[in-house]
């Protein structure tokens, strides 16, 4: 009987012997599915080099690169795995977006997303997850831009920030002339602004805005703030940003270590919690602890993807509260 014969592959002098283009993927796949991210990548680099790769292969490549954050390589890896047309095209589709946001390439996030919308190439019951990626995207480029502008001197109508005056625009009005003093010395309006923060007609995230106009400037002052019929005095001198104050910090390090191999829940994650601190800034979330909140923020997540499961539906109704008000009313 003749023996079956192999096709050894050459490349460069090196002679691949049979079945080790598979090993390799194989052992890709498993140190993969074990979170040995670097050797997963060592793996299925060496595989790529002989083999373009199937979806599955160049999945997991794409991701195993996305986790140890070499994101040039996990971007190049996505492109091949789209221009495949996988079978997961949203999923592929995700984390392309997620590793291009990690390269700060904000314009191409935002283009894309809009021509998927706009061409309806998404399931409907993907938008949603795709128009916050689009939101994520758009506020994490204002935060960059914001972080590189100084603060200047600059004479301001203080007119515009007399409460009567400011309560009778609407709120994005409001939101933008708050918008408009962010980066000019502000200490000589401070009255002004401790006003609007103390008056009971602002709106709960204006109200934080102003009060980070203070915090960021690092004006000495006295501020009463009272959110969720909850009163405190506070100094913004002494106030850490939204993200910095205790109990955030840890909520945010519970659920990167919960969702460490879920990227787009945690990226979604994150972004509701910098999204509704603001909300109820220069408090957390009252009388509930770390680890409830970092649960009650993953089930939250997850039941936007369809995972429901029993949770503290209190809780649940705080954080819908909380995203009705991270949005301004059109009025």
């Amino acid at each position: 009987m003749r023996k079956k014969r192999h096709n050894i592959l050459k490349q460069d002098n090196v002679i691949v012997f049979p079945g080790a283009i598979n090993k390799l993927i194989a052992d890709g796949h498993h140190y993969a599915e074990h979170y040995q991210y670097d050797l997963a990548v060592q793996a299925l680099s060496e595989a790529l080099q002989y083999t373009e790769g199937d979806e599955s292969t160049l999945s997991v490549y794409a991701f195993s690169l996305y986790e140890i954050r070499n994101f040039e390589k996990a971007k190049e890896a996505c492109e091949k795995l789209l221009a495949i047309g996988p079978h997961k095209y949203i999923e592929a589709m995700e984390l392309y977006l997620t590793v291009c946001m990690e390269l700060k390439e904000f314009n191409q996030v935002e283009e894309l997303i809009r021509s998927l919308l706009e061409e309806q190439v998404i399931p409907e019951e993907s938008i949603p997850k795709f128009i916050r990626l689009q939101e994520l995207n758009a506020r994490i480029a204002e935060n960059l831009i914001q972080a590189d502008e100084p603060v200047v001197d600059q004479e301001i109508d203080s007119t515009a920030l007399q409460p009567d005056h400011f309560f009778s625009l609407s709120y994005m009005k409001q939101f933008q002339l708050l918008q408009s003093i962010r980066h000019v010395n502000i200490r000589h309006i401070k009255e002004e602004i401790v006003a609007i923060i103390e008056d009971d007609r602002i709106h709960p995230l204006l109200q934080s805005e102003a009060l980070l106009l203070l915090v960021n400037q690092q004006v000495d002052t006295t501020v009463k703030v009272t959110k969720f019929n909850v009163l405190c005095t506070v100094n913004p001198v002494e106030l850490a940003e939204p993200s910095a104050l205790p109990v955030t910090e840890a909520v945010l390090a519970i659920v990167e270590d919960e969702l460490q191999q879920e990227p787009s829940a945690l990226d979604m994650v994150q972004y509701l919690i910098q999204r509704h601190i603001v909300v109820t800034y220069p408090f957390e979330w009252f009388d509930y602890e770390a680890r409830e909140i970092a649960d009650g923020y993953v089930d939250f997540v997850h039941a936007m993807f369809g995972e429901v499961k029993e949770t503290d539906y209190d809780l649940m109704d705080f954080f819908h509260k909380l995203e009705q008000l991270s949005e301004l009313p059109d009025v």
